[in-house]
């Protein structure tokens, strides 16, 4: 007979997974065991299986519950009736925004694909992909000499992406810079070059 979910399941996997992802940014996913997880959320060991199998479940979660998020953010930034640096700009304040709100699962994000198997892997990979073809129509647009060249292209919009991406691991949003001001400085870099 299989097991009845309980009236709160969804919460508490929400939890272990939010709990786990504070755990594998820190420790990495390696040395982190289920135990811990279920110490750090007031559970047993048994009962996070309940919730997920295996420990790569786990990690799949994290990155897919992220990874979803920031291709739904891109594509809903795509859809709005804005100039293309409009489209870059806004990009980069919710990208930092959200990855400041989510700094764990951005970390494990960029640093722990390589471990799922390769069906899963291919899932995120598909959703960096998503976000890669939205920025690079932004770049199609903004550029005339690039437009038609879409391998030339990809440098450029790596290099964005790249430099949203790692905010994660410094920007504070405590310091005296907000994250929409870093958003702008990213985006003018990216279009302008630095201040002269």
């Amino acid at each position: 007979m299989a097991r009845i979910q309980a009236g709160d399941f969804d919460q508490r996997r929400e939890q272990i997974i939010a709990a786990a992802a504070v755990l594998f940014a820190k420790n990495g996913f390696a040395v982190t065991s289920l135990a811990e997880i279920g110490a750090s959320c007031n559970m047993s060991k048994s009962l996070i299986y309940h919730y997920f199998p295996a420990k790569e479940e786990l990690l799949f979660a994290i990155m897919w519950g992220h990874a979803g998020k920031l291709v739904q953010l891109a594509k809903t930034i795509a859809a709005r009736d804005l100039l293309a640096d409009e489209q870059v700009r806004w990009l980069a304040r919710i990208f930092i925004d959200a990855f400041s709100h989510a700094p764990a699962p951005q970390k494990i994000l960029l640093n722990e694909t390589c471990i799922l198997p390769p069906e899963k892997r291919g899932v995120i990979a598909q959703a960096q992909a998503d976000v890669i073809e939205v920025v690079d129509k932004f770049v199609a647009r903004l550029s005339h000499p690039l437009r038609h060249q879409p391998k030339q292209r990809l440098p450029y919009v790596m290099m964005f992406l790249s430099m949203i991406n790692g905010t994660h691991s410094w920007f504070d949003g405590a310091g005296p810079v907000s994250g929409q001001k870093v958003a702008d400085i990213a985006t003018d870099m990216f279009l302008k070059g630095l201040p002269r």
